[in-house]
């Protein structure tokens, strides 16, 4: 890559705010972040801000990447990748972790490093691992940048779904039955661990859900409806995460709901619900993304039960100590009652993803929700708050 195609430090005077929109990833989500950053990279409003793309590979490599949002979409069912869209093979981007420099640096083997110049805020469309559960907000805390979203607690404990759970559970939120499966658990004595499952069928019945504790995406799990698939199922989860998530099957409906960070305090949006999905047997990753299962927003609910997801959703947001946007997700019992699934503290904004769509309907377009959350972000310092 030469030089002069290089970014350019925006001029001194009248500089936009510099937003550097970083996706991508180590993890197993790295190309539905592609895609989200694709939708955010669209909407961003280039006369108000300064935007500079930075792809991680899957490799963990920072890079240079074309602002081309329409390679950034799933194509013909193929889901695209930084790899595909980084502007060299071998160069990388490096952030300063000195927190009175916000310079970005550029530096190819056997090149003089180049200074891109200063981000002012990091939009990270990262989801999973290596980026949405704290590991980037706490690099991005060492640097002095502002970012949206969650600092580094709200982010791992948001990624984490066992200690998600037990925090909601401290601030009497409603949650569902749930087992865990630690590495060493599994490793060490595998039929003891078979044992803690099927105990816990026994007491709350089949089928179950086995997921990755630390997973995203519908990604890694398997509805279990007996022992036979099991093990198959354990397998799949731990090609995600070492630790294991059982959860029970909840009757009921599917709704989600969002929470954005407003001046005065977050509110939350008007709720969607997830239809059943004929075609799968849950609403999975191929349902969300590539069939594209459409929900119902808003969601056919009650005035009271309007107002209740609403409330829990905030209760939520601020029992994690959370900033920026949620999604909140619930089920809807048989019995009338809500109970909180789980939350993402980086949802997709993919065209198709529910988080944008519930603002669209509560009245914030998606061009004005991506600058409120920048602006959030700007208002909102590092460090201890």
């Amino acid at each position: 890559m030469s030089s002069e195609n290089l970014p350019q430090s925006p001029a001194q005077e009248s500089r936009k705010p510099r937003v550097a929109v970083v996706f991508g990833g180590r993890s197993s989500e790295h190309a539905i972040s592609v895609v989200t950053a694709g939708a955010v990279l669209r909407s961003i409003d280039r006369e108000k801000y300064d935007v500079l793309p930075i792809g991680i590979t899957t490799d963990g490599r920072w890079a240079l990447t074309a602002d081309e949002p329409d390679r950034m979409a799933i194509a013909d069912r193929t889901l695209p990748s930084v790899e595909n869209l980084a502007e060299s093979t071998e160069g990388g981007v490096v952030l300063s972790v000195d927190p009175s420099s916000r310079e970005v640096v550029y530096s190819e083997p056997g090149s003089v490093p180049k200074a891109l110049g200063e981000v002012d805020v990091v939009f990270p469309m990262l989801h999973g691992p290596y980026g949405e559960d704290g590991t980037l907000q706490g690099l991005l805390e060492l640097s002095g940048v502002p970012y949206v979203g969650s600092g580094v607690l709200a982010s791992a404990v948001g990624q984490d779904k066992e200690y998600m759970k037990r925090v909601f559970l401290s601030f009497g939120l409603p949650v569902g039955p749930y087992e865990v499966i630690r590495p060493r658990e599994w490793e060490n004595d595998p039929s003891a661990a078979r044992r803690k499952i099927v105990d816990f069928a026994g007491e709350h019945g089949w089928p179950l859900f086995v997921k990755p504790a630390r997973g995203g995406s519908s990604m890694g799990i398997t509805k279990v409806d007996d022992l036979s698939g099991l093990d198959a199922a354990i397998e799949e989860a731990q090609r995600h995460d070492p630790k294991i998530l059982v959860e029970s099957l909840l009757r009921g409906r599917e709704i989600e709901c969002g929470v954005l960070e407003f001046e005065d305090g977050p509110r939350a949006s008007v709720p969607a619900e997830i239809p059943p999905v004929t075609a799968h047997d849950f609403y999975d990753f191929e349902a969300k993304y590539i069939d594209s299962a459409a929900g119902l927003v808003p969601a056919p609910l009650t005035e009271e039960q309007t107002a209740e997801v609403r409330r829990l959703a905030v209760e939520a947001f601020d029992a994690a100590s959370c900033e920026g946007l949620v999604r909140a997700d619930f089920f809807l019992l048989d019995s009338g009652e809500f109970v909180i699934n789980e939350i993402n503290t980086m949802p997709g904004f993919t065209p198709i993803s529910m988080y944008p769509r519930m603002w669209q309907e509560t009245g914030v377009s998606y061009p004005e929700l991506v600058d409120r959350l920048i602006q959030a972000a700007l208002r909102r310092p590092t460090g201890l708050r």
